[in-house]
């Protein structure tokens, strides 16, 4: 199983002119034949003000050691790629189940899948 595992990889910078290895959380399980997986990144910096796409995972959660974090760090998930699990150069861990769940709402949210009540 690939979803939620925190790995770390090569992500780009912003205006593609170069890369640097971080901590992203897998969003899927591998897709197709290149075993593709979306993924979020991860950063050490925790934003004064959270955007509605920010979920941080705090050193002091009782589930932490899960992560393979070493510090407190956000998970942006407005900062989305798709590569193959090949790229992947290590896995660290875990997303806590907690943050699981509020990723799951925090994706449909972005993505407009949630329900509306009638």
């Amino acid at each position: 199983m690939t979803k939620y595992k925190i790995v770390l990889i090569p992500f780009p910078f912003d205006d593609l002119s170069g890369k640097k290895v971080r901590p992203a959380v897998c969003l899927t399980e591998p897709i197709g034949r290149y075993r593709h997986v979306v993924l979020a990144f991860i950063t050490s910096k925790i934003p004064k003000k959270l955007l509605k796409t920010d979920i941080v995972i705090a050193s002091g959660e009782e589930d932490f050691g899960l992560s393979g974090l070493r510090v407190s760090s956000t998970l942006r998930l407005h900062r989305m790629m798709t590569v193959s699990v090949d790229i992947v150069q290590r896995e660290l861990g875990r997303l806590p189940e907690t943050k699981q769940k509020i990723t799951q709402s925090k994706l449909k949210e972005l993505f407009g899948l949630k329900r509306r009540k009638p």
